[in-house]
C-alpha cells in the first residue's frame, strides 16, 4: 500500500489495541502502542530511501529483504528496544506483541498488490502479488480516515475499528470474488491463455489485464465483467544475439528483468549506436506502456546510456537517458 494508508493502518491499529485490557490500563501504555503501531506500519518500506541511488537497485530491492520472514520478526524488536525506554512502565510484551502485529499487517496488505513483496524470503525470492487491491485504494483510506474522525470526536476506540475492520475484510472478499469473475470472463476471451494477469486499479470495477498464450501477448481492461482486448503482439522470443546479450548485463535492463514478467522487446540500429528497448505490458495508460527499460550501446557494444522506470512521454525518456536522441 501507499505510505498515507499506511500511516492510517499505523493509527487505526493504534485504536483497536485499546481493546487489550493491558493496553487500556494505562496513558503510558496505549500512548508507547500508538506511536509503536504508527512507526511499525511504516517500517518496511525504509528500503524506499533507495530511490535515492537509482531506479535499478529500488526496483532490484523495495519490498524484498525489508518485508522479509526475518524482518517481520526483527522489526518489531527493534522498535520495541526504541519506544520502551521513554515508557518504561509499560507491558514489554504487549508493546511488542501489537507493534508485530503493525508489521505483519503492513507485510501482508500488500501481498493483496499488483507489485506484491517478495515476504517468504529466504525461504523462496518469488515475489507474492494476489493483485486484488490497488497500491492506494480510495476506499480503504477514506474507511481509515472515517474511523480516525469518529475517534476524534469521542467514540471508544476500540468498537470503532473494531467495525472499521470487519467492514474492510469483507471489502477485501468483495474485490477477490470480482476479481474472479474478471478471470473467467478473460479465459472466455483467450481460452489457450498459458498467463494471466489482472491488475486492480483505483477505480472497483476497472482492472488491467495482461495475458499470452504461446504466440501471443494480450493486453486488456475489464470494466465489470466486461472484457476488452486493446492491443496484441506476437509473441517473439528475446534471440541471444551480441548487442541484446550486451544489453542484459546493463544494470537497468538486469533489474527491469529481475521484477517484470510480462514484456516485449525492441532493437533499433542507428548510425552510430544500437538502442535495446524492453516494454512491460502490465500498465498500459491512454494507450502507451510508461514502464520501460532502455539500454543504448556504440558500435563496440560498450554501454552509453541507460534507465529503467516509469515515463509518459518519448521526450521525458529521452531526457532520463540524457545523452542521445533517437
Amino acid at each position: 500500500m501507499d505510505t498515507g494508508t499506511h500511516v492510517v493502518m499505523g493509527i487505526a491499529l493504534g485504536g483497536l489495541a485499546t481493546l487489550d485490557p493491558v493496553v487500556a490500563s494505562s496513558h503510558a501504555m496505549s500512548t508507547s502502542v500508538l506511536i509503536a503501531t504508527i512507526v511499525g506500519s511504516q517500517i518496511p518500506d525504509i528500503d524506499t530511501i533507495l530511490k535515492l541511488r537509482n531506479n535499478a537497485i529500488y526496483i532490484r530491492n523495495h519490498r524484498g529483504v525489508t518485508h522479509s520472514i526475518p524482518a517481520v520478526l526483527l522489526w518489531p524488536l527493534l522498535i520495541t528496544a526504541v519506544v520502551y525506554p521513554f515508557f518504561p512502565t509499560a507491558n514489554l510484551l504487549h508493546l511488542w506483541a501489537w507493534t508485530f502485529a503493525a508489521v505483519f499487517i503492513h507485510v501482508f496488505v500488500d501481498i493483496f498488490n499488483a507489485y506484491g513483496t517478495q515476504a517468504l524470503r529466504p525461504l523462496s525470492s518469488k515475489w507474492v502479488a494476489l493483485g486484488v487491491i490497488n497500491t492506494f485504494d480510495p476506499y480503504i483510506f477514506g474507511i481509515h480516515i472515517l474511523g480516525i474522525i469518529i475517534w476524534i470526536a469521542g467514540a471508544d476506540p476500540g468498537p470503532t475499528f473494531l467495525v472499521m475492520y470487519a467492514v474492510i475484510i469483507a471489502y477485501y472478499l468483495k474485490r477477490y470474488q470480482v476479481k474472479k469473475r474478471v478471470l473467467v470472463a478473460v479465459r472466455a476471451i483467450i481460452p489457450d491463455a498459458t498467463e494471466i494477469i489482472i491488475a486492480p486499479t483505483m477505480k472497483f470495477h476497472q482492472w488491467r489485464i495482461a495475458a499470452m498464450n504461446t504466440t501471443q501477448f494480450f493486453v486488456g481492461k475489464a470494466a465489470k465483467d466486461h472484457v476488452e482486448i486493446l492491443d496484441r503482439f506476437n509473441r517473439v522470443p528475446v534471440p541471444n544475439t551480441p548487442v541484446i546479450e550486451a544489453a542484459k548485463k546493463d544494470k537497468n535492463l538486469s533489474a527491469f528483468l529481475s521484477f517484470s514478467p510480462v514484456y516485449r522487446w525492441e532493437v533499433d540500429e542507428y548510425t552510430d549506436y544500437y538502442e535495446v528497448r524492453f516494454i512491460d505490458l502490465r500498465y498500459r495508460s491512454n494507450g502507451h506502456y510508461p514502464f520501460v527499460a532502455v539500454v543504448q550501446l556504440d558500435c563496440n557494444l560498450q554501454p552509453i546510456s541507460s534507465y529503467t522506470g516509469w515515463v509518459f512521454s518519448e521526450q521525458k525518456l529521452r531526457k532520463k537517458l540524457s545523452i542521445i536522441p533517437s
